[in-house]
């Protein structure tokens, strides 16, 4: 090989390994879960009660107050792990302003969900559904992504994948009026 091309090689391949790991040093490699201590609640009124996938608390759906996206997802499905991914870039950059809440469904064993969270870097608080007592609540299927108000009113459901970050921010700024970078 000539002198130039080499150097070419070695360039583009610096090129992309520093536009990989300045974004990555953004996205958690790892997740956490995270106590839902940091939910926006309202006084409860009885209905559904979901525990918080940390063990320590549980909610009552109808005390869910916003601005909160509520976000229902299951490990063995496939496209709620594709949202994941814009997910997490959308909360790194609108946590402090819009909250986020996963709700887990349907799941074989509690460690399926805490495994797909670690695996997956979700950051951000997660219910349970351990008996599927939500289906009448949320519907059938994932995944399905809630915007709920400052009132408690939900305001939109998206009911599919989310297919990239610009269409959350959009759903955002439209129903939640909260404009996102």
């Amino acid at each position: 090989m000539n002198r130039l091309r080499i150097v070419t090689i070695v360039a583009i391949a610096s090129l992309l390994m520093t536009g990989c790991s300045s974004q990555s040093a953004s996205i958690p490699k790892l997740g956490k879960v995270v106590g839902c201590d940091s939910i926006s609640l309202g006084k409860s009124s009885g209905g559904i009660e979901l525990p918080c996938l940390d063990g320590k608390s549980s909610i009552h759906l109808a005390q869910l107050r916003g601005p909160l996206i509520v976000n229902v997802w299951g490990s063995w499905c496939g496209p709620c792990k594709d949202e994941v991914p814009i997910l997490r870039t959308f909360y790194g950059k609108a946590e402090g302003r819009i909250e986020l809440l996963g709700v887990n469904v349907e799941e074989a064993k509690r460690a399926d969900a805490t495994n797909f969270i670690l695996r997956n870097g979700m950051t951000w608080p997660n219910l349970i559904d351990p008996d599927g007592r939500t289906r009448g609540f949320f519907g059938m299927g994932v995944p399905v992504t809630w915007f709920i108000d400052s009132t408690g009113k939900v305001v939109y459901k998206k009911i599919g994948v989310l297919r990239n970050e610009a269409e959350l921010r959009d759903l955002v700024s439209k129903y939640l009026n909260i404009t996102v970078g």
